[in-house]
């Protein structure tokens, strides 16, 4: 079946003018990191409005961007594909097939794509993170308003074989690196939150470059050039700063959080008024006796955590002795309560599930018995949860 597999996804890979790779592992940390500034050189500008043009906010943002995690990271080597106003390529394909390369031939740990957004109207707003996958684009106006803005560089899946091949190479996705590039975009959203921007939920697109590149990756858009405040904003020289700061500080926490997993020591350069003093993040330890919680409190709570947890887990290994069919709400790297609020609606009726990759537990509801099944209801989860899709379990592990 595997071959199988990858037989369909270099077919479609040879159609695009690529080659899907598998994904790498990210067991030796991160080492490199690819900053794609899109668009580029006078066939492709991207949006233009109010006499700026997308492609000059994209490559101030990446240079800014670069220069901080070099400076900041100074361990992890930056790969641009591109450092001046140039195309990649004569037509937009190959354009996006050579960043792609680029990208593959830097053996890159991480791909950041950064672009700016364009609406029908000039009340949309928002920076949003998009990573390789199918969305509902129909259902609302602001998802059409992003394919529109995006159609040419969306994978064509008008014909029934091409969508076939692309979503068993998206299936592929979910259990290889698929969640470290929704863990960055997250972590994206969240630090252009604490930077004061307005933030829009993170989305699945069929992006040519994302499907290309051999990588954890992302595309995010900073914001909605159809909006004169963030225009102004995004083509300042304060807001082009204020974007790099807010992407090197999601990538330090990405960086930090990947590197701990792998037992990897991450050297960050914290950069402060008067000096610059070196940090050096040691790999998760276990904690010491006399840095456990001491006051009598503390330990009370823990006990009372401790013992809900295991009632939980003997209720979920007696529910979870089969197999079927699920649909995956959220995904985590360390266990929480199933009546955690995070879950919204869902609280109480979630079941915790094992699985690979670095958020390796995934939290699902409904047990079905046919991916059919599942499927006919997982539009009315999506509602909660965008990101929802279909997962198979068995024994209380999500299997392929």
């Amino acid at each position: 079946m595997k071959h199988i597999l990858f037989c369909l996804l270099l077919l479609f890979g040879v159609a695009l003018g690529t080659t899907p790779l598998l994904a790498q592992d990210n067991g030796a940390g991160v080492r490199v990191i690819v900053i794609d500034a899109g668009h580029g050189g006078k066939a492709f500008p991207g949006a233009v409005y109010g006499g700026v043009k997308e492609k000059d906010i994209n490559l101030a943002v990446a240079l800014k961007l670069g220069a901080l995690i070099e400076k900041e990271l100074p361990t992890i080597k930056v790969v641009y594909t591109r450092k001046t106003d140039t195309a990649l390529g004569k037509t937009l394909n190959e354009d996006l097939t050579a960043r792609a390369n680029i990208a593959n031939k830097a053996e890159g740990d991480f791909f950041i794509s950064i672009h700016a957004n364009a609406a029908r109207t000039t009340t949309v707003r928002g920076a949003e993170t998009l990573i390789m996958g199918e969305s509902e684009k129909e259902t609302r106006y602001n998802e059409s308003a992003l394919y529109d803005n995006n159609k040419e560089e969306l994978i064509d899946m008008s014909d029934e074989n091409t969508a076939a091949m692309v979503r068993a190479y998206i299936q592929n996705l979910q259990f290889t690196y698929g969640e470290y590039s929704e863990m960055m975009a997250r972590i994206m959203q969240s630090h252009y939150q604490k930077g004061g921007r307005t933030v829009r939920p993170v989305k699945r697109q069929l992006l040519k470059v994302l499907y290309a590149t051999d990588m954890p990756s992302v595309l995010t858009e900073l914001g909605f050039m159809t909006n004169k405040a963030e225009l102004a904003y995004m083509s300042s020289e304060k807001g082009q700063a204020a974007y790099a700061r807010m992407l090197c500080d999601a990538v330090k926490e990405y960086v930090g959080h990947i590197n701990r997993m792998a037992g990897v020591e991450t050297v960050i350069v914290e950069s402060k008024a008067e000096e610059q003093t070196v940090a050096k993040e040691e790999p998760k330890k276990a904690e010491s006796a006399s840095e456990q919680p001491k006051k009598a409190d503390a330990k009370k709570a823990e006990g009372v955590a401790a013992k809900a947890t295991a009632k939980e887990t003997v209720k979920e290994q007696a529910a979870k002795s089969a197999e079927g069919y699920a649909i995956q709400l959220l995904a985590s790297d360390k266990r929480v309560s199933g009546n955690d609020s995070q879950f919204k609606s869902y609280r109480g009726k979630v079941e915790c599930y094992e699985g690979s990759g670095v958020l390796k537990y995934k939290y699902c509801y409904g047990e079905y018995e046919s991916r059919e099944e599942a499927q006919r209801n997982l539009s009315t989860i999506r509602r909660t949860f965008k990101d929802a899709f279909v997962v198979h379990f068995k024994d209380g592990r999500i299997v392929r």
